[in-house]
């Protein structure tokens, strides 16, 4: 793809699972010119699917390399070479036994900003350990905050470690390695651990803690799902309608659109009134469907929006006037954000079987003799 305010940025990707090819996806979706560096076979991580249904492999061609032959790794260290970042995602020490760790990297080009996006980090007592994104959620307190009183911690799908403290914490990284590498010529290891980067988003969190206003157990705050005001609810047809006014004005905006007189509904600034506050929502919302709902309160302050699906978002009109999804290949899609007045991003290409993008090599100055030389070799796929 071409566009985007990352145009003529170079980075080569290690493919990986989950949060490294999505950091690639985004730095690709931004008009970055990223080169993904399949395996020859597949390792497989027990999730099948078709390679088209892959939408974090968007946007970038697949060269597929056996890193077992030395014609494949020097390969690597050519790309890296005109690069400007790459992005590798294996637990600690696997890029230094293929001889591409941040050594032979950096030698071969002084600026490059060198991103290792793992779990639990490039060092620590349990930087080899396998985990999961609810494995990290456990152990920075994330996990404990979500969910309802008295029941188990919920797991948030996988957004909030992978992605949130993961993906877009390694892209932030890189960006800012390779800011500082254009300024001062030296590149760096940018060492980017899911459960660092979801124990920040943790800060404002901890912050209404240490204030005493998040104070009570999981489920039982403003935030958390405890208030009444901040939740979701039924409605008579069984879907949903999410409200979220917390101040007072939009409080009023919102009972005034279900038919509650402001005046006289329960104070919900005082604790002690929430059971009874939800009780009247909980009732008046399950008179109505979604769509009344929607109808009546969608034009207001109110906070209020149905809980829609994935395919409902797509076809919402809001998202339909901002184009916030895109087809690729057939697919509907997320489209590329942020959004720049200067520099719009293309719509991403479609994901590529491994190793159907080998003619991407010839940019970045590889000779066709010698592509057909690591084919022959059994080095490229």
């Amino acid at each position: 793809m071409t566009g985007g305010p990352l145009a003529g940025l170079r980075v080569v990707e290690m493919v990986g699972i989950g949060p490294g090819p999505f950091a690639a996806m985004v730095l690709a979706d931004l008009g970055a010119e990223v080169i993904r560096i399949d395996r020859v076979t597949p390792s497989g991580n027990g999730i099948a699917r078709p390679i088209d249904c892959d939408f974090a492999a968007r946007g970038r061609p697949s060269v597929a390399l056996d890193l077992k032959r030395a014609e494949a790794v020097d390969l690597v260290l050519d790309l890296v070479t005109g690069a400007d970042a790459l992005i590798e995602g294996f637990r600690p020490g696997v890029m230094e036994r293929l001889g591409l760790g941040p050594e032979p990297c950096l030698a071969r080009n002084p600026r490059l900003a060198y991103g290792r996006l793992t779990g639990w980090g490039q060092d620590g007592p349990m930087a080899q350990r396998a985990g999961h994104d609810l494995s990290y959620l456990a152990l920075t307190g994330v996990l404990n905050a979500i969910g309802r009183p008295g029941q188990a911690p919920v797991p948030p799908v996988n957004l909030l470690g992978d992605y949130a403290g993961g993906s877009l914490m390694m892209v932030i990284g890189l960006l800012a390695a390779i800011h500082s590498a254009r300024a001062t010529g030296i590149g760096q290891v940018v060492d980017a651990a899911i459960v660092d980067g979801a124990a920040l988003l943790a800060t404002p969190l901890m912050g209404l803690i240490a204030a005493g206003i998040h104070d009570g157990g999981r489920g039982q705050n403003l935030l958390d799902g405890g208030a009444p005001q901040y939740d979701s609810y039924i409605c008579a047809d069984g879907g949903y309608l999410a409200i979220a006014p917390i101040e007072g004005k939009f409080q009023r905006d919102l009972l005034a659109g279900l038919g509650l007189d402001p005046d006289s509904f329960p104070d919900m600034r005082d604790r002690a009134n929430w059971p009874e506050a939800r009780r009247r929502l909980a009732e008046r919302i399950a008179s109505r469907t979604r769509h009344d709902w929607a109808e009546i309160l969608g034009p207001t302050d109110a906070c209020a929006a149905p809980v829609l699906d994935f395919t409902e978002a797509a076809a919402h009109p809001h998202a339909a006037a901002r184009n916030s999804f895109v087809e690729v290949g057939g697919h509907v899609q997320p489209a590329p954000a942020p959004r720049f007045s200067a520099t719009p991003a293309a719509v991403p290409t479609p994901p590529q079987s491994p190793g159907a993008g080998a003619n991407a090599l010839h940019g970045w100055g590889i000779p066709e003799a010698r592509i057909a030389a690591l084919r022959a070799a059994g080095a490229m796929g």
